[in-house]
C-alpha cells in the first residue's frame, strides 16, 4: 500500500561487489574455524558497524514514508481548506512520482561514484525540507474561514447566514467574497508551493532506498545481508500506518490552533466545514527526519566488511560446509560472477552518454519476455489499486459513512494496513517455506487475485444513498419537506454558495444554509462543557420547528466496520502476490539484467500506476459531485456527492484493477505451464533416444 517497499534498483559497486564475492567464497570454507582475535584488535566506532547503518537506515526509511504517506491522510482535509477539485489532489498527490522516475534512472550510474551515506543525508534534508514546504502555506495564508458570509475575520456563524429581508442583509452576504486577481494569484500560489513540495519530496527520495540497500549488501557479511535487509523492509513497512495514525491525531486539532479567535470556535470534527490541522503533521514528520538524517554524515565511504555471521546462521552453513568437496577448485566457484557481465556490471565503466544509449536496448529486451511483461502488468493493476485506496479511501470512508476524517485514518492506519503487512510476510513464508517453482508461484498469485476480486463484489452492496438535501437532490417525494412549503425561503437574501448546514431531524432534510430554511434565530446551548447551536423560527420545517446545526447524521454509519473488514481483507489477500510476483521477475529474465529488470520494473509501476492512478480515482470521484462550492466562479471542493454513484465508481475502478491483476496472472500461469510441458516433452525424447542408443 502508500506507500511501496521498493522505490528503486539496486546498484552495487562492481569492483566491491567481486571482491566481495571471492571474499564470501573463502568464508564459506573457514567459517567453520575459529576466528582469530586479532582480527577485530582493532577498535572501531559505530559509525563503522553495519548493524547501527541498519538500524539508522530502517529509522530514516520510516520517517520519510511517514512524509509521503501523511498527505494521503489529509487529502479530504487539504481539498476543503485550499478549495480543490479530487483531481487536483490527486495530481498533488501523485506528483512526487515527477521528480523520482526523472532522476532514479541515474542512480544506477553514480552508485558507484559517490559517496552513498553522505548522498542519502541530503536526500534525506532535501525530503525534510519539501515537508515543511508543504506546511508553509498555513502559514503564509488568511486564518480559515469556514462562514464565507460573515462581515468580520472571525470564522463564527452570525446572522450573515440567516433568513434576512434583503434591504437588511449585511453588505458580505451579497457577494461572494473579493475575487481580485490578487485573491487568484495568492490561490494559485498555495497550490504551486505544494506541488513544488511533492516534487522537491520525490527528488529527495531517489537516493535513499537505493543507496541504503546496496551499502548494506556491500559490507554485511554474505548471510547477514539478507536478515538485514529483511529488517529494514519490516521496519520501513510500518511507515504508511505510523502517518494515517499521525494523521488521525492531528485532523482532531482545529486548522488555526496557533491562531484562534477570541471567544474560539462552534464547530466540531463532526461539522463537514471542521478542517483540522493539517500542516501539524508535516512539522513533526520533517523533524524526525532531520534527527533520522544526522548519522548518514559521520558514515564511512566505504565501510570495513563485516566478517562475523550470527551464531545461528554459522551451524547451518557449518553443517553444509561439513558436506562440500575439500578439493573444489576455488576459481570455478567465481566462473557465474564472471558470466554476470551485464549491464549493471559494466555500468560504472560507461559514460553517461553511453549508459543512456544502452539502456533502451535492455529495457525493450526485457519487454519482449513474456514473463516479465506480464507480471510487471499485473503490478501495475495491483499498483494502481493501492495507489487509488491509499490516496482517497479515507475520503471515501467520511461521505460514504458520514464519518470523521480523523476516525477513517485510524481505521485505515489500525486495520487496513497491517492486514497488508501481514498479507506481504505471508507470501514471503509460503514461497520460502514450500520452495515454490515458478509454476506454484503464479498459481499463488492467481489464487490471491481472485480471492481479493471475490471479496470486493460485497463492497458494491455495503453503503448509504444520499440523504434528502433541499434544492439539490431532486426526488424528496411524498416524505415532508420543502416541497409543502414552495417559496418558504423566498423572501430571504439567501446567497447560493454559502455553506452552513442544517438538519430537519423530523423530516431528515439538510438545507445548505439556515437561510435557506427559512430559520431567523440562533441560539446556543451549553451541555456537558460542549456548545450546540440551534436555530429558530425556519418557515421551512413544520411548525417553524427548530434546527441544530450540522449535517444530517448518516443512517447506515454501523455499515462502516463491516465494509473497512472487507475491504481490508481484500487488500491484504491483493498483498500476498508480492513476494511471488517478484520472484517470477528475478526466475524470469536472464542473470546479468536481473538488476537492471528489478528497476526497470520499479520504474514502470511509477510511470503507470502511482502517476495516473490517484489522478484517475480523484476524476472518477469528481463525476459524483452534484454540488460544487464556487470560489470567484470557479468550481472548488465538492460539498455533495451521490453516495451510491461514489460507491459504484470508486468499488468499480478496484474492481477494474483486480480484475486486470486477475488476468494477467492466469496468462503467466498458462505461459509456465506450457513451457513445462515443453521442457518435460524434451526431456522425454531425449532418454527415449538414449534408450534406443
Amino acid at each position: 500500500m502508500g506507500p511501496r517497499i521498493g522505490e528503486g534498483p539496486r546498484m552495487p559497486d562492481r569492483s566491491t561487489k567481486t571482491t566481495m564475492g571471492t571474499e564470501d567464497m573463502h568464508e564459506r570454507k573457514v567459517s567453520v574455524e575459529p576466528q582469530d582475535s586479532h582480527q577485530d584488535a582493532q577498535p572501531r566506532g559505530m559509525f563503522h558497524n553495519i548493524k547501527f547503518f541498519v538500524l539508522c537506515h530502517s529509522l530514516l526509511q520510516l520517517t520519510q514514508l511517514m512524509i509521503s504517506g501523511y498527505l494521503k491522510s489529509s487529502i479530504s482535509t487539504v481539498e476543503k481548506r485550499f478549495g480543490l477539485s479530487s483531481q487536483i489532489s490527486g495530481l498533488l498527490a501523485a506528483f512526487n512520482e515527477v521528480g523520482n522516475v526523472s532522476l532514479i534512472l541515474f542512480v544506477s550510474y553514480f552508485g558507484s561514484r559517490v559517496h552513498r551515506p553522505r548522498m542519502i543525508g541530503y536526500g534525506a534534508l532535501l525530503v525534510a525540507t519539501a515537508g515543511l514546504l508543504m506546511a508553509l502555506p498555513h502559514f503564509i495564508s488568511e486564518p480559515y474561514r469556514y462562514d464565507h458570509s460573515s462581515s468580520d475575520n472571525r470564522s463564527l456563524d452570525f446572522e450573515a447566514s440567516l433568513c434576512l429581508p434583503t434591504t437588511m442583509a449585511p453588505a458580505s452576504a451579497l457577494s461572494n467574497g473579493s475575487c481580485s486577481s490578487h485573491t487568484e494569484t495568492k490561490h494559485l500560489t498555495m497550490v504551486g508551493i505544494m506541488f513544488a513540495a511533492q516534487t522537491l519530496l520525490g527528488i529527495g527520495g531517489v537516493p535513499i532506498q537505493p543507496f541504503g540497500i546496496s551499502y548494506i549488501d556491500d559490507f554485511a557479511h554474505h548471510s547477514n545481508s539478507p536478515l538485514y535487509i529483511g529488517i529494514l523492509f519490516g521496519i520501513t513497512t510500518m511507515g504508511p500506518g505510523l502517518a494515517y495514525g499521525l494523521g488521525s491525531l492531528m485532523l482532531r486539532l482545529y486548522v488555526d490552533i496557533d491562531r484562534m479567535p477570541e471567544g474560539g470556535i462552534n464547530l466540531t470534527p463532526k461539522d463537514p466545514r471542521w478542517v483540522g490541522a493539517w500542516w501539524l503533521g508535516f512539522l513533526i514528520s520533517s523533524g524526525l527526519v532531520v534527527l533520522a538524517s544526522s548519522p548518514y554524515f559521520f558514515f564511512p565511504r566505504e565501510m570495513p566488511k563485516e566478517k562475523h555471521e550470527f551464531h545461528f546462521r554459522r551451524k547451518v552453513l557449518a553443517s553444509a560446509a561439513s558436506t562440500a568437496s575439500k578439493g573444489e577448485d576455488l576459481s570455478s566457484q567465481h566462473e557465474p560472477l564472471k558470466k554476470q557481465a551485464g549491464l549493471a556490471q559494466i555500468a560504472p565503466d560507461l559514460t553517461l552518454v553511453q549508459f543512456v544509449k544502452v539502456f533502451p536496448r535492455v529495457l525493450l529486451r526485457n519487454l519482449r519476455h513474456p514473463i516479465f511483461l506480464l507480471v510487471v502488468l499485473s503490478q501495475v493493476c495491483t499498483s494502481s489499486m493501492v495507489a487509488g485506496m491509499a490516496t482517497f479511501l479515507p475520503k471515501f470512508l467520511e461521505r460514504q459513512f458520514s464519518i470523521t476524517a480523523s476516525f477513517a485514518n485510524m481505521l485505515l492506519g489500525c486495520l487496513t494496513i497491517p492486514l497488508v503487512i501481514v498479507g506481504i510476510m505471508m507470501g514471503g513464508v509460503l514461497v520460502k517455506r514450500l520452495h515454490l517453482s515458478p509454476v506454484q508461484c503464479s498459481a499463488l498469485c492467481l489464487l490471491g487475485s481472485l480471492l481479493c476480486l471475490l471479496f470486493s463484489v460485497p463492497l458494491f452492496f455495503i453503503g448509504c444513498s444520499t440523504h434528502q438535501i433541499a434544492g439539490i437532490t431532486q426526488d424528496l417525494g411524498a416524505q415532508p419537506g420543502p416541497s409543502l412549503f414552495p417559496g418558504c425561503s423566498e423572501p430571504c437574501s439567501c446567497q447560493s454558495d454559502d455553506f452552513n448546514p442544517v438538519c430537519d431531524t423530523s423530516a431528515y432534510v439538510e438545507y445548505t444554509t439556515p437561510c435557506h430554511a427559512g430559520c431567523t434565530g440562533r441560539v446556543v446551548q451549553e451541555a456537558l462543557g460542549k456548545s450546540q447551536v440551534f436555530y429558530t423560527n425556519c418557515s421551512c420545517v413544520a411548525g417553524n420547528g427548530t434546527v441544530p446545526a450540522g449535517s444530517c447524521e448518516s443512517a447506515c454509519s454501523r455499515l462502516v466496520l463491516p465494509f473497512i473488514v472487507l475491504f481490508s481483507l481484500g487488500a491484504g489477500l491483493a498483498s500476498i502476490t508480492h513476494t511471488p510476483s517478484f520472484m517470477l521477475i528475478l526466475r524470469g529474465v536472464k542473470k546479468e539484467d536481473k538488476t537492471l529488470a528489478v528497476g526497470m520494473q520499479f520504474m514502470l509501476l511509477r510511470v503507470l500506476a502511482w502517476m495516473p492512478s490517484p489522478v484517475i480515482h480523484g476524476s472518477a470521484i469528481d463525476t459524483t459531485c452534484v454540488h460544487w462550492a464556487l470560489t470567484c466562479g470557479r468550481r472548488a471542493v465538492c460539498r455533495y456527492y451521490d453516495h451510491d454513484l461514489l460507491r459504484n465508481r470508486f468499488i468499480g475502478l478496484q474492481f477494474f484493477f483486480k480484475s486486470g491483476s486477475l488476468v494477467c496472472f492466469t496468462l503467466v500461469l498458462a505461459i509456465l505451464r506450457q513451457q513445462s510441458r515443453e521442457a518435460s516433452t524434451r526431456t522425454t525424447v531425449k532418454s527415449s533416444e538414449l534408450q534406443q542408443l
